[in-house]
Order: structure tokens, then C-alpha cells, then sequence
């Protein structure tokens, strides 16, 4: 089947590139890609200012650490209820948390970044993590 034959099948016009048909596309340019910064709902969501990649990157991970430092931090109380943890693994557990804790403190202060700003908003499932 040749291209010609194929995008009259996909419902196209053979005669228009890819680029012609996003140009004349309704919704803007580039909007079916999420291009252009501020175009669309996806513009609008997603920065894509090269100066602030770095902050915005380390603003993920950090929100991703946050998230895995609660969790285990939650387990372990859990296991302490239960009586799992010897009092040593208690006492070593309980000192790592709060290393953990006070390094995450100095990358936020770092990156000018407050423990708010790692919480993200999931629409209706509320917040990522839990508001203290």
C-alpha cells in the first residue's frame, strides 16, 4: 500500500505533511504535542524554562526520597508497636530516620525549597503526603 493510498485510508489528505496539518490544527500549534510553554493544559502544567531543569529536578527526586523516608519511617513505628525490632535495631533505626530527616532539611534549605513544595497535589486523591 503506498503513503498516498495509506492516509486516505487514515482519514488524512495525502497532499498535507505532518507539519502543515498541526499548524492548521484548531487547538493551536503544537498543542496534540504538548509543545510551546503555555499552550494548552499541558503548557501550563509542565515548565520547561532550561534555568529552573535543575531545581525542578531536584525538586522530584527530593519529593520521591520524602515519600520513601515516611513510609519507612511509618513501617518502623509499626514494628516497634509489635515488639519486631530489638532495642538496638530500634535505637539504630530510629538514628537513621533522623539523619535521613535533617539531611532531607539541608537539600530543601539548599534548593530553597520548603517541605510544601515537595507535596504534590494529586487532584482528587488529595495530597501525595500526609500534611504534619
Amino acid at each position: 500500500m503506498t503513503e498516498n493510498a495509506r492516509a486516505g485510508r487514515e482519514g488524512r489528505d495525502p497532499e498535507r505533511s505532518d507539519a502543515q496539518r498541526r499548524a492548521s490544527d484548531p487547538r493551536g500549534s503544537g498543542a496534540a504535542t504538548g509543545a510551546g510553554r503555555g499552550s494548552g493544559p499541558v503548557g501550563r502544567r509542565l515548565s520547561t524554562d532550561p534555568d529552573t531543569v535543575e531545581r525542578d529536578l531536584i525538586k522530584l527526586v527530593l519529593t520521591v526520597v520524602e515519600l520513601v523516608r515516611q513510609l519507612m519511617e511509618r513501617q518502623a513505628l509499626r514494628r516497634m508497636d509489635q515488639g519486631d525490632l530489638s532495642e538496638e535495631q530500634e535505637e539504630r533505626v530510629g538514628m537513621t530516620l533522623m539523619l535521613l530527616e535533617e539531611r532531607m532539611t539541608e537539600l530543601r534549605e539548599r534548593y530553597d525549597l520548603t517541605a510544601a513544595d515537595l507535596n504534590l497535589d494529586l487532584g482528587p486523591l488529595g495530597s501525595l503526603l500526609p500534611r504534619d
